[in-house]
């Protein structure tokens, strides 16, 4: 039977296999969908081995392997040079290639709303900050303030995606962004806690959490607290999850289930 699944460190909390099920009992596809967890230092020897058996479509990937799992597969479209992280492997005619469903799986929620030129706040440095980034910079979002711990690599990532503005520690006060995005894994059950004065937000701030364990993080409450627009982690773990089904599975998933797929995900 073949087979696709979800690799990181740590990986049981991963919502996919619930999504890909879903999908796949959905469509009548026979095959299954799996959560591996995986060591940074065994990183290589999975590649190599999932590259040898013929039932293994492809793997999402999530923390912490984003960025490394670049060095074990090919990269025909040139991520590691556009985002410089990969979410997704899938198996192609000469071999594994890595691309990144990230970006556009966080820009689908966004779609409706006109930000460009808008100020943003990022939280966050690694591989999903990354796909984030792309993405505001196609959407041509004005100045980004990206807190983060270490403002050296936030500096790199905002010069590499060429958009203006500012790097702050993670205690400083947020701007006044029109929209404010966590892409770091605090406030993720297990890490470290979020908090955050939303204070400076303006009225129509839209507030969106990566984070999907769980689901109504501290951020979410806060911003709904203040009545801002709240956009939680399932839109975007939803919304790469389709891109990568049909890659894996060569099948498009049932988006007029998504709804169905919240509620399986206790949304």
């Amino acid at each position: 039977m073949s087979y696709a699944e979800v690799i990181g460190d740590p990986i049981a909390h991963s919502k996919s296999p619930l999504i890909h099920g879903f999908w796949l009992k959905a469509l009548g596809i026979d095959a299954e969908y799996r959560a591996t967890r995986v060591e940074a230092d065994g990183l290589g020897a999975y590649f190599a081995e999932r590259a040898a058996d013929p039932a293994w479509r492809g793997c999402n990937i999530t923390l912490p392997h984003k960025v490394a799992a670049l060095d074990h597969v090919a990269d025909p479209g040139g991520v590691r040079q556009s985002i410089g992280a990969t979410n997704t492997v899938a198996r192609g005619a000469d071999g594994l290639f890595a691309t990144n469903a990230d970006a556009a799986g966080f820009y689908a929620p966004l779609a409706e709303h006109d930000l460009a030129g808008a100020p943003v706040a990022v939280i966050g440095a690694g591989g999903a900050a990354r796909a984030v980034l792309f993405a505001l910079a196609k959407m041509g979002v004005g100045p980004v303030t990206l807190l983060n711990r270490t403002p050296l690599k936030g500096a790199a990532l905002l010069a590499h995606f060429g958009l203006k503005g500012q790097v702050l520690p993670l205690t400083a006060p947020l701007p006044p962004a029109a929209l404010l995005v966590n892409a770091s894994s605090l406030g993720m059950t297990g890490q470290p806690p979020l908090a955050l004065d939303l204070t400076p937000l303006p009225d129509d701030a839209i507030v969106y959490d990566l984070v999907y364990v769980p689901l109504e993080t501290a951020l979410l409450q806060a911003a709904e607290a203040r009545g801002l627009e709240a956009i939680d982690g399932l839109d975007m773990l939803i919304g790469q999850a389709a891109l990568a089904f049909e890659l894996f599975f060569g099948a498009a998933p049932p988006r007029e289930h998504d709804e169905d797929v919240r509620a399986l995900l206790g949304a």
